[in-house]
């Protein structure tokens, strides 16, 4: 079986190699480290969707130390930005999540192909895994195959689901799931949703509706709303993340397809920016691929060589 390690080592590789090389090269090239080199790392750091703010910060940690001495080889410059990011990531923590006693139902929400059904599926995965009961809530009525989809992970998973007919009120759907959930004794509860634009105004409201029939359903519910962002959009994932946030209330982030892209680093700029709790991140397509977001491992992941 793989570690933890491993699977995040493997899905950031894209990322990882495409920076090491970069700062690797620079040490080959330049005897004594001046502005032109500093400007290649930022450059760089940048390239990897690391964030302006966030890279301007570790190439001048970056420069202070060379002056101390401290700085030696590609791999302290690799060793620094590992210390930096993961001090990053750290800022502004909020208590890690832990499903409550009773049920928990939480929303998935995003935009067109952000990866929410498979998300969903992969979460209810990972809590079976761990012993605990879970039942899928379909209320992607706006889409043809979104029922159908979330249906066929059931099948696999062994996992009940709501749903409703194509056209049919997603709220309704919702309402029904969680009195299912509710009667069965479920412990988690995790409902799909329509992908939606943060500009299309109805999906939002209609959004608002799903939230407010959930409560209804299940006073305090849904206890988390989270934002599933494609990683290998790079700077688009940020402006994503940022126009939905100010539309709906996201307690969490998953960030998906970080395997396919080099520009793993965009998780940075997020968690800086935006504070947002990143819950979850893709590294694969297999079911155990999808993996609690862990800051340490992340940051080892990109720069340990």
């Amino acid at each position: 079986m793989k570690s933890i390690f491993s699977i995040f080592k493997n899905g950031l590789q894209k990322t990882k190699t495409s920076l090491v090389r970069r700062i690797q090269g620079i040490f080959q090239r330049v005897d004594v480290w001046d502005d032109d080199a500093y400007d290649d790392l930022e450059a760089a750091l940048i390239g990897a969707d690391i964030g302006v703010e966030t890279s301007m910060r570790l190439v001048e940690d970056v420069r202070e130390r060379y002056a101390r001495g401290e700085i030696e080889t590609a791999e302290d410059i690799l060793r620094i930005a590992q210390e930096d990011l993961a001090s990053v990531l750290h800022e502004d923590d909020r208590q890690s999540f832990a499903l409550r006693d009773g049920l928990t139902v939480i929303l998935i929400v995003g935009v067109n192909g952000s990866g929410k059904t498979t998300t969903a599926a992969k979460l209810a995965h990972l809590w079976q895994s761990d012993g605990k009961s879970v039942m899928l809530g379909a209320t992607d009525t706006f889409r043809a195959a979104g029922v159908h989809q979330l249906r066929i992970w059931g099948e696999r998973l062994n996992c009940p689901v709501v749903g409703g007919k194509p056209g049919g009120d997603a709220a309704a759907v919702a309402f029904d799931a969680v009195t299912s959930a509710k009667s069965r004794g479920t412990d988690v509860l995790i409902i799909d949703t329509a992908g939606r634009q943060h500009t299309r105004r109805s999906l939002m409201d209609e959004l608002g509706k799903v939230k407010r029939t959930i409560d209804k359903a299940l006073p305090g519910a849904p206890h988390e709303v989270w934002l599933t962002v494609d990683a290998s959009t790079g700077t688009n994932a940020l402006i994503q993340a940022r126009e939905f946030g100010r539309m709906c209330e996201v307690t969490g982030l998953i960030l998906t397809k970080l395997d396919g892209t080099g520009k793993g680093g965009v998780v940075i700029p997020i968690r800086h920016e935006l504070k947002y709790p990143v819950r979850f991140v893709g590294l694969g397509e297999q079911m155990g691929d999808l993996q609690p977001f862990d800051a340490e491992l992340f940051a080892r992941a990109l720069f340990e060589k």
